[in-house]
């Protein structure tokens, strides 16, 4: 049997940038995890998942009991549920026994998990306070959850709609930069840029975002000055958003050395709060004069998700006038 070390869990499985949740308090043990179950079960990375599975649902029925001990208990099976959903996939990368089905259930689960143990927490401790803004608050988390992902579904088509159409101008294929240029959602893709590139032209083309986001060691001046990757013709559409948050570079490229994304409150973060966080600061009451900090916590979580989703359109927004002048350069 393979004998797996830490060393290769890091190498194979980590992501080159991840939420800082799933860096700092979730991948650290379940990577010393994946080494056992990898070199000493035959687990396989769905009986992972279903595991994550059971783990949730007894933190939904935890939070429905509503008193403090068991948010407390709910809070860490949650923990330990979403541990187990990164576990899954670090399996299926290490051992490569990942399947297409697999990565369906574990979407699904993960769905379910959390609107399972949201409503359970909100419902539970309506029940036990007779609060209605719990109620209240049950609509609001589910459409900003919801938001986030329809949202972060199109920003990637866009961007991926971007960078096709100016890889193809600057190839010179303009029939391909022209191809579904109205119609962020077109399925139409340029060709492979090695079949497209013009004998005469040597340089490949690489895009500013994607460099940092495959070599977070790699700080932006470095890509823009031409210093890495060495002549390559670098593209970058993200130009206005530098140019009016100069310390946005300086930041981002300190938080990927530690393999950190900068969008620092993503879907990860939201739910970790919302069933970690929140039911943990339901023991302030027992130690403070002040009431549980549920709601508050919750209110500071929709409302740190919806900036993030605001700035990201934003930066999409800045990243499309930098596409048109981009595009319209290489077409000239």
């Amino acid at each position: 049997m393979t004998s797996f070390t830490l060393a290769d869990v890091r190498e194979r499985t980590y992501k080159k940038r991840d939420a800082w949740w799933t860096v700092f308090l979730v991948d650290p043990l379940a990577a010393r995890l994946v080494v056992w179950t990898a070199n000493r079960t035959n687990i396989t990375p769905n009986q992972i998942t279903f595991g994550a599975g059971v783990l949730g649902l007894g933190s939904a029925v935890c939070f429905a009991l509503g008193s403090w001990p068991w948010l407390v208990a709910g809070a860490v099976l949650f923990h330990l549920s979403f541990v187990l959903d990164c576990m899954d996939g670090k399996i299926a990368r290490l051992k490569n026994n990942g399947s297409v089905f697999g990565a369906w259930v574990d979407f699904v689960f993960d769905r379910i998990r959390f609107f399972g143990c949201m409503l359970a927490l909100l419902i539970g401790q309506w029940a036990v306070t007779g609060d209605i803004v719990y109620l209240l608050l049950a609509p609001v988390v589910t459409f900003l959850d919801l938001l986030r992902y329809l949202n972060g579904s199109q920003v990637a088509k866009t961007r991926q709609s971007m960078r096709e159409k100016l890889r193809a101008a600057a190839l010179g294929d303009v029939t391909a930069a022209d191809a579904g240029s109205d119609d962020p959602e077109s399925t139409e893709t340029a060709e492979p840029a090695a079949a497209q590139r013009p004998a005469d032209v040597a340089a490949p083309v690489v895009f500013m975002e994607e460099v940092l986001r495959e070599n977070p060691g790699v700080a932006a001046e470095q890509v823009r000055t031409g210093a890495y990757p060495a002549g390559a013709r670098v593209i970058d559409v993200h130009q206005g958003f530098s140019a009016r948050f100069g310390w946005y570079e300086r930041v981002r490229d300190r938080l990927l050395r530690s393999r950190v994304r900068p969008h620092l409150f993503s879907g990860i973060e939201f739910e970790m709060f919302v069933c970690v966080v929140a039911p943990l600061t339901a023991v302030v009451a027992l130690f403070t004069p002040w009431p549980s900090l549920v709601v508050p916590v919750l209110v500071l979580s929709c409302a740190a998700l919806l900036f993030f989703e605001v700035v990201i359109v934003y930066k999409l927004w800045l990243a499309t006038r930098d596409f048109t002048r981009e595009l319209d350069r290489l077409r000239s």
